[in-house]
């Protein structure tokens, strides 16, 4: 299944505590029961005013239907083509 990146504005993310953070991973993990296999959260990095997510999905609709379910921002949706790290270059 495809892989994606998904960018989420939330200002003051980074200011989020453990219980906040704990709420929206319960959330997110509670939507993605409901849907079934077809969709599971990778992680998540969380900076100062966005989340960046990575999910494994059948397609970009399934993850505008997780994010409108669990009430969550989307900003971009990307697709993602390849990944490369520090093996790469060997």
């Amino acid at each position: 299944m495809p892989k994606y990146v998904i960018e989420r504005d939330l200002p003051d993310a980074g200011k989020l505590n453990a219980e906040q953070l704990k709420g929206i991973s319960k959330t997110s993990c509670e939507v993605l029961n409901k849907m079934g296999p077809d969709i599971q959260w990778v992680n998540s990095f969380v900076t100062t005013d966005k989340i960046y997510c990575v999910y494994i999905a059948q397609n970009e609709e399934m993850i505008r239907e997780h994010a409108k379910l669990g009430g969550f921002p989307v900003n971009s949706v990307s697709k993602v083509s390849t990944i490369i790290d520090p093996t790469t270059s060997e």
